[in-house]
């Protein structure tokens, strides 16, 4: 699966970020967006259990990149995020994120994503209404101030 870009500073996929995720996203060429990810114990709001806001942002941001999907370039930021937390998120496991569009068009899209532990259960669901980007909020400097770009494997 193609390996999609990261940026620098970005809490989700920053590398050089470091209180953040620094998750990694790979896309089927097709539909769907792919992330595995261990969340550390530093994002736990109960013991043991993620923070339900970092979950939320893992979701936002591996269902939001369904747009990047054919065009690495193309941002769409969440105009509505809806969450079904099904069931403790842990924090130190090895968790499967999805986002699966259902239909970009125009200037607007909308896609679902899932967490899934490693037993196959989804423990939390989700699903997004995209826009895309204003002109107005595009970086000064370009991609290159992102550090937007697909980084060699660690």
């Amino acid at each position: 699966m193609p390996k999609q870009p990261n940026s620098k500073h970005c809490f989700v996929c920053g590398l050089q970020n470091p209180q953040g995720l620094r998750a990694v996203f790979y896309d089927d060429d097709v539909d769907t967006v792919h992330c595995q990810h261990t969340l550390p114990a530093a994002y736990e709001g109960y013991p043991g259990i993620a923070h339900g806001g970092v979950v939320a942002a893992l979701l936002d941001e591996a269902v939001g990149r369904v747009a990047m999907i054919g065009d690495h370039h193309r941002f769409m930021m969440t105009v509505r995020l809806e969450i079904k937390y099904r069931q403790p998120v842990p924090v130190e496991t090895p968790l499967m994120v999805i986002g699966k569009r259902i239909k970009i068009g125009g200037r607007l899209g909308k896609a679902s994503g899932e967490v899934i532990l490693p037993d196959g259960q989804i423990a939390a669901e989700a699903e997004l209404i995209l826009a895309d980007l204003p002109e107005e909020l595009r970086v000064g400097g370009g991609l290159e101030a992102l550090g937007w770009k697909v980084y060699p494997e660690a």
